[in-house]
């Protein structure tokens, strides 16, 4: 397998430089894939010197050079040496990187981005008042109105739960106001086009209810019988094999079975919490809907180990391989 896949390091006073080393060094020589760091160049080595052997970094020149791990700093010049954890400079640089590696998508140069975590709190306080996440960011930059996110992860058996939400970050209170038919009709769409670039025999998805008991048929709220089930008769009917809305309670424990391939959730830890239940190590974030293909490790910037070498960078591993097998299938 071939190509490249750019890696945007997120906060560097976080986690993400430290797990992205140590996934490449992993997995470095399992296929021919090229990779392009997007960050701090002097931060990148310095964390590089401590691997046994360290990965053999190259300064990016363009793509024509041999090699196959490179860095690049889309910045004027270096940051500090020492920067405090939330530091409106790592937050400012991070989303420079971010934007870098995006816009090497939209021009084709790349063949996947995978981004490490970034700290919402610190890049609003860092003057970018209506960051919301990577996933939205991502979807303003590229134009892309119909997007979603889903998580899939694995437990130490091979089950995985694959999830699509139909709302994001939005506060519980509002997540009723939020829904639509529409949306809702976008992410099953999107789950099911999901299951068939991975390449599973079937696309079969559950929608979960936004109440308990899935409403109990109007008696603990109307959502499902004024929003969630025409959009899934109009999925039905456009040939989608799904099924909904179920109790979110017991939906789960059916996907996790494999009854179903993917499950599409009404809000962010209605999903999340089961999939991190049985997948924390392997979580994977996937922006479903970009016209490029973009993964991230499933977990923040952990800013109380960052620097202690106490990362687990199997998230990580998770998101480059998924990254890798998406573009080689598209290719």
């Amino acid at each position: 397998m071939t190509g490249w896949i750019a890696i945007a390091l997120g906060d560097l006073t976080g986690i993400g430089p430290e797990v992205t080393l140590k996934a490449l060094a992993r997995d470095l020589e399992t296929d021919e894939a090229r990779y392009l760091l997007i960050g701090d160049d002097g931060h990148v080595r310095q964390l590089n010197e401590r691997l046994r052997p360290p990965l053999p970094l190259q300064p990016f020149l363009g793509h024509d050079q041999p090699g196959r791990v490179f860095v690049h700093s889309p910045l004027s010049g270096p940051l500090a040496e020492v920067l405090t954890p939330g530091s409106p400079v790592a937050a400012r640089a991070a989303l420079a990187w971010l934007s870098d590696g995006a816009q090497r998508c939209l021009r084709r140069e790349i063949d996947a981005l995978v981004t490490a975590p970034v700290n919402k709190e610190a890049i609003i306080r860092a003057g970018e008042k209506s960051f919301v996440g990577q996933t939205e960011y991502l979807a303003q930059l590229a134009g892309a109105g119909r997007t979603a996110m889903m998580l899939l992860g694995e437990d130490d058996r091979g089950r995985w739960l694959r999830v699509a939400l139909a709302t994001t970050h939005v506060p519980i209170k509002l997540v009723a106001d939020q829904l639509s038919q529409s949306k809702i009709e976008l992410t099953i769409e999107l789950a099911a086009r999901a299951c068939r670039h991975l390449g599973l025999p079937r696309a079969r998805v559950a929608v979960c209810g936004l109440n308990p008991h899935a409403g109990e048929g109007g008696q603990l709220g109307t959502e499902e019988q004024t929003i969630i089930i025409p959009a899934v008769r109009a999925a039905r009917n456009r040939g989608l094999d799904v099924i909904g809305p179920l109790a979110a309670d017991t939906l789960f424990y059916q996907a996790y079975r494999g009854d179903y391939d993917a499950v599409v959730a009404m809000y962010h830890d209605q999903g999340l919490a089961p999939l991190k239940m049985i997948g924390f190590e392997t979580g994977v974030n996937w922006t479903l809907g970009l016209p490029f293909i973009r993964t991230s490790p499933d977990h923040g910037t952990a800013y109380d180990i960052a620097g202690r070498d106490q990362a687990d960078p199997s998230s990580m591993r998770a998101a480059i391989r998924l990254a890798k097998q998406l573009a080689h299938a598209r290719t």
